[in-house]
């Protein structure tokens, strides 16, 4: 099997159709096969490289990894920089490793979009997780091939094909032990529950997830763009005019409020929140008020006044 081949085609398919001819793009480049099999396919494709190596100095010799990562970069054609980061505790250790690795290839891309190595097995691991969380429809389509400045060429790749490539093409990546560590949820679901799917299923179950993930992404960009033409009106400096979206349909007027909760400065909003702002929209009755964000010193509430939602801070 040429994984090689299939590898490089997917990147250069990608370039084709989301990138400028000629432009430069980075690699986030860990070491492990999957970032390695990227960065070597990227140069193959014609692609102007630079690496970007996040050490997360959260083990034992991480520096080393990276500077060898960097090395095997530099190598196969492509200049490499090293971005030591400090990884902070908030959400846990994964999301916590998940925003400095973000945030440190963001500052350091200087414009360019950068190329993630998640490939389609990582894609059923996160519509699996969406779907057992109960997070929604957005959670549901997983990650998109294009969300500028982060490109995924290798969302139809499997991981057995990145693993091959890297033998194929005489490199040696490394292997993370996190991704071995049960304690890590998506650890388990790779090496436990996807099997076992497939052996229940017959195979096939990560394509599957893959095509799920792209159905319900095309119906949720479908309802974002009616969402966006319906915001525009109901939406002002006094607040959010329930009465204007209360008619709509479910699938539509959620996400009217998430896109104004995002705008009123709340976190990240869950299915939850949402939920509880659009009930206040529905129930005319509701005097409920609904956190949705803040800092130590106060916190950030919807309420409803008359016919409209408005925030305010409460102080703690």
């Amino acid at each position: 099997m040429d994984a090689t081949g299939a590898v490089t085609r997917a990147v250069a398919q990608f370039a084709a159709t989301h990138l400028d001819p000629g432009a430069d793009v980075c690699v986030g480049l860990s070491g492990g096969p999957d970032s390695l099999a990227l960065i070597a396919c990227a140069v193959r494709a014609g692609l102007s490289v630079r690496a970007l190596v996040v050490d997360h100095a959260l083990q034992d010799g991480s520096d080393d990894v990276a500077a060898d990562a960097a090395q095997t970069a530099r190598g196969l054609g492509a200049h490499a920089t090293v971005l030591p980061v400090q990884v902070g505790w908030t959400g846990g250790p994964e999301a916590a490793a998940r925003e400095a690795r973000y945030a440190a290839l963001d500052d350091a891309r200087d414009g360019a979009p950068v190329l993630l190595a998640h490939t389609a097995d990582d894609q059923a691991e996160t519509v699996l997780l969406g779907l057992a969380r109960g997070s929604g429809a957005r959670s549901i389509a997983g990650m998109r091939p294009w969300n500028p400045p982060w490109g995924r060429p290798l969302l139809g790749i499997r991981r057995a094909q990145t693993l091959a490539a890297c033998t194929e093409l005489g490199l040696r990546p490394h292997h993370d032990p996190h991704n071995r560590d049960p304690r890590f949820t998506r650890v388990r679901l790779r090496a436990e529950v996807l099997p076992l799917l497939d052996d229940v299923l017959h195979g096939g179950v990560v394509e599957a997830l893959g095509r799920t993930a792209s159905s319900v992404r095309a119906d949720n960009e479908a309802l974002d763009e009616l969402a966006a033409d319906r915001y525009r009106s109901v939406v002002g400096d006094d607040g959010l005019d329930a009465a204007g979206i209360r008619g709509l349909p479910a699938a539509v007027r959620t996400r009217v409020v998430r896109r104004w909760l995002l705008e009123i400065g709340a976190t990240e909003p869950t299915h939850r929140v949402i939920c509880a702002v659009d009930d206040l929209v529905t129930d005319e009755r509701s005097r409920a008020q609904v956190a949705v964000g803040g800092d130590p010193s106060a916190r950030r509430v919807v309420v409803r006044a008359g016919q409209r939602l408005t925030a305010r801070l409460v102080e703690r």
